[in-house]
């Protein structure tokens, strides 16, 4: 699996998102070597605290495939996913997470961590800083535009 490539598509839905002034995070769902679902952060245009790439992603790909159960499937996304989607990413029974950055400013990073070892290492397979610099420069281009306002 060319775990570039797919990053490569989560990166154009993190891109759509920092057009829309949202923050720039993508995410793909990748079964069979197939993109079944893509979406980016949507919260402020939906007024949503859910609407993170990662859970509107899972969301596409289960009416995609009919069910909850993403088994089999992959997820690629741009950054670090926080504990909101971590728990939808176990729920959902995705089997390989694939992370562009890390999440260095989360307040949580020490539960965070618990909870990844706890849950994530015996059932998910995850990978870290696949095309991170790309992933981490769309943000910091992001906020340091934020910041000027």
């Amino acid at each position: 699996m060319d775990h570039s490539f797919y990053m490569k598509e989560a990166l154009r839905e993190a891109y759509k998102a920092y057009l829309k002034e949202e923050i720039p995070v993508g995410a793909v769902v990748v079964r069979n070597n197939e993109i079944i679902a893509r979406a980016h952060n949507l919260r402020e245009t939906l007024k949503d605290p859910t609407a993170h790439a990662e859970i509107l992603a899972i969301r596409d790909a289960s009416r995609v495939l009919g069910g909850w159960r993403l088994i089999g499937c992959s997820l690629y996304v741009t950054m670090e996913p926080c504990i909101m989607c971590l728990g939808a990413i176990v729920q959902s029974r995705i089997e390989n997470l694939i992370i562009g950055a890390r999440d260095t400013k989360s307040i949580d990073c020490e539960y965070k961590s618990n909870f990844k070892k706890e849950y994530l290492n015996d059932n998910i397979s995850v990978t870290f800083g696949i095309l991170e610099d790309k992933s981490s420069k769309i943000l910091k281009r992001f906020f340091k535009k934020l910041r000027k306002r």
